[in-house]
């Protein structure tokens, strides 16, 4: 027996032996080359969150260290009953349509609402809501904080810390309106939370010169010791309500937020006799005053990528408090902790890769061992470790660049043929495409899946009818000078051209790569092809003056879900986007024509885009579709008196026709010649019943 234990420790030995020297056996460019490639997963294994000591997000590994932290904390998630500790009193939807008010919110309501809270004697009182503009209520509003029983905790900001939110002059109303709560139960308070990566997974940092957060203004306030929570910034521990609505779920299905949620409306024009029982059911609490508005400071959160629920700002405040109150400080793995599993990731990585084990011998272990990174993670988090900024990923990746690296060395006869891979697919597709295919054959599979994207549809009005009364010859010279322009308006905006249609472009934006300028990019140009084709028609007319006229580019422009990917049959395959998105941009471009225009986007475009240059057309039932769709033309050099007047005639004209028109009329009075002026004019005369005007 034991003649045969030595033999496999021999056996064992020899495999390591072997791969050992066939490392030596290397050429001294290659070693270093193997030493860079080892240096290099130890870096991704330790810092595939950010870029060594910075806060940049480690390019392709950030996402999906992001993912799998979302993916992790969502199933590792405590479940609880409704929290009846906390109560969100918000403004919703209802509250603003009941208001005939929007933005900013009723100061007035708030003021009442407060004064009949305070009778409630709650335990304080927090308002997610920035006073950085005057409104006629001030006075009210500011008078009912100096008298609250109750301490209330009133959100601030500062340009330091949010310069997308604040410009100076609402920073200076803002600590107008603090200074005159100085002496009172009312304080500022900071509403600042942390959208790193794009989602509030951590705590906001603990920033010179504003106030305490929030919840810990709340929580200092109700005479509460905040213990380690004085200076955490660690994780937020999210919590899932036992009863949450299931996706599929029958309409009998019970369902119950986290935290309960009562409109503003309920505690404004009070009836005194019910106070007793509001108490009853609202006292002793800590309430929270903001927005729960569909379209307004809505926060993507850990949970979002997962259950794809955008929760208001004011939940997010509320989660912070639980976490306080259960005294959930997540414990973060240390720094030496991460070096020491980076260090051994790769260094069980260059074992592995030195056992030349037949890839049937060696598929166990490598499911092993990447069961166990993936696990590590997660069982840390079920033991409510604080896993954010763990480089779970990284670990895999770290593993998979070791043990390349080395194999590679060792077995140093494949690298010309992954080199002629490289070179290969370089030449037909985009660098970083090209290596994802590489490191994942399976991308080059057929299939897709949903994105939302912005797409343009271009056509060249009459071309068609054209080329037939010119030689073939001048017909392509013309068409490739004008797919060749349009094409470069199209990349110089970052976009993708899908295909050509004769003389149709159609690009999207969104995909394959998502940036955060998109929309803008998209809308510009759009309005830019249009541009493009003017100047054709003019440099054709130069050209050849016996040429007939070139039409227009008329351009449709959508935002909307496509399926992107790649599609075909086993002989060829495109990547290209399928969907209703793309049908929608093309009748919007086809729209055109009747509605005498040139450029014409959706409403769902326009607001995307960010942009102030739209103006409002209406709303039109396009060929072939059920539902109706706002439309949008860019004018950039439009009043912006007018833009507002076309805007509430578009708003109004489903209930009054009449007055709409007549607002249109006035518009047009002060723009003769403006063909599309006069046929929205015309349209909003003879609307259909819903206020949309059906294209024949």
């Amino acid at each position: 027996m034991a003649e045969q234990g030595d033999s496999g420790g021999r056996q064992r030995g020899g495999f390591l032996a072997r791969g050992w020297r066939s490392i030596r056996e290397a050429g001294t460019l290659q070693l270093a080359g193997t030493f860079v490639m080892l240096l290099l997963a130890l870096m991704v294994a330790r810092f595939s969150w950010t870029l060594p000591f910075t806060d940049v997000p480690t390019p392709l590994t950030n996402a999906a260290e992001r993912a799998f932290y979302d993916l992790r904390n969502y199933y590792a998630a405590e479940r609880v009953e409704q929290d009846d500790r906390i109560l969100l009193v918000v403004y919703n939807d209802q509250t603003l349509i009941n208001a005939q008010k929007r933005s900013p919110l009723d100061r007035g309501m708030l003021a009442e609402a407060l004064r009949n809270l305070d009778q409630l004697e709650p335990k304080a009182i927090g308002i997610d809501i920035l006073f950085d503009q005057p409104q006629a209520e001030d006075d009210e509003l500011i008078e009912t904080l100096r008298n609250m029983k109750t301490p209330v905790a009133v959100g601030y900001a500062n340009l330091e810390t949010n310069r997308d939110d604040l410009v100076y002059e609402q920073q200076v109303f803002l600590d107008e309106f603090m200074s005159r709560l100085e002496g009172s139960n009312a304080r500022p308070a900071s509403i600042r939370l942390d959208n790193s990566f794009g989602a509030t997974r951590v705590w906001p940092s603990i920033e010179p010169g504003l106030p305490p957060l929030l919840g810990r203004a709340m929580l200092r306030d109700a005479g509460r010791a905040l213990g380690a929570f004085e200076t955490y910034e660690g994780a937020i521990d999210y919590r899932r309500s036992l009863y949450e609505q299931q996706a599929g779920a029958g309409e009998a299905e019970v369902s119950e937020e986290l935290f309960e949620s009562a409109a503003i409306d309920l505690f404004v024009d009070l009836d005194p006799s019910i106070l007793p029982f509001l108490k009853e059911q609202y006292g002793d609490r800590y309430v929270l005053i903001g927005g729960d508005i569909v379209d307004y400071d809505r926060v993507e959160t850990t949970f979002s990528s997962v259950d794809g629920r955008l929760p208001p700002g004011l939940a997010v405040h509320a989660e912070l408090i639980a976490q306080m109150l259960d005294g959930k400080a997540m414990s973060p793995v240390p720094g030496w902790a991460k070096w020491g599993m980076a260090l051994l990731v790769v260094a069980i990585a260059a074992l592995v890769a030195l056992l030349e084990w037949s890839t049937r011998k060696r598929a166990p272990l490598l499911v092993l061992i990447f069961a166990v990174l993936l696990g590590i993670p997660v069982l840390l988090e079920l033991r409510d470790v604080d896993t954010y900024g763990l480089p779970a990923v990284g670990w895999l990746i770290g593993w998979v660049l070791a043990f390349t690296a080395v194999t590679t060395t060792a077995r140093a006869a494949g690298a010309k043929q992954r080199s002629f891979a490289q070179g290969a697919l370089g030449k037909y597709i985009p660098r970083d495409i090209a290596q994802a295919i590489i490191d994942q054959p399976e991308l080059l599979s057929l299939g897709g899946e949903k994105r939302a994207i912005y797409v343009l549809f271009s056509d060249l009005e009459g071309f068609t009818k054209m080329s037939h009364a010119i030689p073939p010859e001048m017909v392509a010279k013309l068409l490739n000078r004008y797919l060749e322009m349009l094409s470069q308006v199209v990349l110089d905006h970052g976009g993708v051209i899908d295909k050509f249609v004769g003389d149709a472009v159609v690009a999207f934006w969104g995909a394959p790569i998502a940036r955060e300028d998109d929309a803008e990019r998209a809308a510009r140009a759009g309005y830019a092809i249009w541009q493009a084709g003017e100047e054709f028609r003019r440099e054709v007319a130069a050209m050849d003056p016996s040429l007939p006229p070139i039409g227009k580019t008329r351009v449709g422009l959508h935002y909307g879900e496509a399926v992107i990917g790649n599609f075909g049959g086993d002989t060829r395959i495109q990547y290209t986007a399928l969907g209703d998105s793309m049908n929608t941009a093309a009748r919007l471009e086809a729209a055109n024509k009747p509605l005498q225009s040139s450029v014409m986007a959706s409403r769902e475009f326009a607001e995307q885009s960010g942009l102030d240059w739209w103006r409002a057309m209406g709303r039109v039932q396009l060929r072939g579709r059920a539902k109706p769709v706002d439309i949008y033309e860019p004018a950039p050099d439009f009043p912006a008196e007018d833009r507002a007047k076309l805007e509430q005639a578009s708003r109004i004209a489903a209930e009054d026709s009449h007055a709409a028109a007549a607002l249109v009329g006035e518009v047009v009075a002060r723009h003769p010649g403006d063909a599309a002026l006069e046929n929205l004019h015309h349209r909003m005369q003879n609307l259909s019943e819903g206020g949309a005007y059906v294209l024949g």
